[in-house]
């Protein structure tokens, strides 16, 4: 076994060698059980999880049967997605059962949405009353609200209570959360009016009024708010945590940045893969699920090709003409493809970010439009000299030189109108318009380089 390093009671595995997973893989083939469990004991629980994703999926069955069906609710939850869906196909009902027992709201609502209904449903009836209301009303919400990422454990004290009540409260009632950084303050109708960071709580003289030592709630946090708007709330207030509530302004719960960062890494990931065109797939899904995913995708695409090819086949007299103009119009078309990608990027990022508004729509539209004129002339500069020594023919050089400025003035151009027009079209830029951006390139590329090179070189 590689490198270890302990942390409080846990060894944290800095690096699984190859070695020790086909040790351990040996192990669970011979069901050594002493082995098996003195590793999972001893091993911090994201590197137990990050064992189990390493393990061929046989193997992970065969683990799952030896531990009786049973995976510690702190293991589970580190087990990436892909592979926690694999495993809740192989757990007992049972089993599921116990581990949202175990775990925060949050987490177990995640969990329990990657069910299939009729075991869901079998699932919340083996809970205790009070865990499947709380979860049966997380997933009424919108599956993209705030009231999903939430945990509804939190720590809310009356706003007329002292520190010393406050504090014991805190010692006596056991359905309080393990660990919270702050307490809110409530009034008489259950709404939050400020929060006191616990460190405050435990300086604080015993006769002092909780109202007198809290911070008014800078910020509070719908439970129907897109999660996406939530990560931009905690980055906009710098927030560790945040109340949310309901339509009639209740706390009903608490977002905190852990819960925060999986959402931005999440819709992250989201886009990038919209941008390719594969949506939400998982590494998990079926051949025929993935095929159907990208299929319209490459459908658009094969059209857009078409036009493109449709240019060209106007100009097809030009290029019989002068051959090395089919050797060099890939050339124009890529470069405006590539810049017009990498200002869409940006662009997109800016969206989700928020940075792009009205205010300062005009000023970068400016600017992408001076980047494409100086990338335009630096490229231009290049390939026309490159042009030279390869043809020996002027004009040819100042064709793609043109040309080449031009597109990559389109490219910086349509690479922040495409996103920003989908956009008010409440269109999610990042699925459509990298195959908009490229088309228009294409296109204009062709045009302009054939287009000049029919009218200069032949009349």
């Amino acid at each position: 076994m590689s490198l270890v390093k302990t942390i409080g009671e846990k060894k944290v595995n800095l690096d699984f060698n190859k070695d020790f997973i086909n040790l351990f893989n040996e192990k669970i083939k011979s069901k050594d059980v002493q082995f098996i469990n003195q590793t999972l004991k001893d091993l911090h629980p994201s590197d137990v999880a990050n064992l189990i994703e390493n393990l061929p999926a046989d193997t992970r069955e065969k683990l799952i049967e030896i531990e009786a069906f049973n995976i510690e609710a702190e293991i589970f939850i580190e087990i990436n997605e892909s592979i926690q869906a694999e495993v809740l196909l192989l757990l007992s009902v049972e089993s599921i059962a116990k581990i949202l027992h175990k775990l925060e709201s949050d987490n177990a609502l995640q969990i329990l949405e990657k069910l299939e209904e009729n075991k869901k449903k079998k699932v919340l009836d083996k809970l205790l009353p009070k865990d499947r209301f709380l979860l049966e009303e997380g997933l009424s919400y919108p599956e993209d609200s705030a009231a999903r990422i939430m945990q509804r454990e939190f720590t809310a004290v009356p706003s007329n209570w002292t520190v010393g009540q406050t504090i014991d409260y805190l010692r006596e009632n056991k359905e309080l959360p393990k660990e919270f950084l702050e307490i809110f303050i409530i009034d008489n109708d259950f709404k939050p009016i400020g929060t006191v960071p616990s460190s405050r709580v435990l300086r604080a003289p015993r006769d002092s009024k909780m109202n007198s030592i809290m911070r008014k709630v800078p910020v509070l946090i719908s439970a129907n708010m897109d999660k996406e708007e939530v990560g931009h709330t905690f980055e906009s207030y710098n927030l560790v945590s945040a109340g949310v509530v309901n339509k009639n302004n209740k706390l009903v719960g608490m977002i905190t940045a852990d819960d925060v960062v999986t959402v931005v890494q999440e819709e992250a990931e989201e886009d990038v893969l919209r941008l390719a065109g594969v949506g939400d797939e998982e590494i998990t899904d079926s051949v025929v699920i993935k095929t159907k995913r990208r299929f319209n995708w490459l459908l658009l695409n094969l059209f857009t090709a078409l036009i493109a090819t449709w240019v060209i086949s106007r100009f097809g007299a030009t290029i019989e003409q002068m051959v090395a103009l089919a050797f060099l119009m890939p050339i124009v078309a890529s470069m405006g493809g590539n810049a017009g990608m990498q200002t869409l990027a940006v662009t997109i990022r800016a969206i989700a970010k928020k940075e792009l508004s009205s205010g300062n729509f005009f000023t970068v539209v400016t600017k992408e439009f001076i980047i494409g004129v100086l990338n335009g002339i630096i490229f231009a500069i290049i390939t026309g000299v490159i042009v030279q020594f390869w043809f020996k023919e002027i004009n040819l050089s100042i064709l793609i030189a043109v040309s080449m400025v031009l597109n990559m003035i389109v490219a910086g151009l349509f690479g922040i109108l495409v996103p920003v027009s989908l956009k008010k079209f409440n269109i999610d830029p990042a699925i459509a318009s990298s195959v908009f951006v490229t088309t228009i390139t294409d296109v204009i590329g062709f045009l302009s380089f054939l287009g000049i090179g029919s009218y200069f070189l032949f009349n």
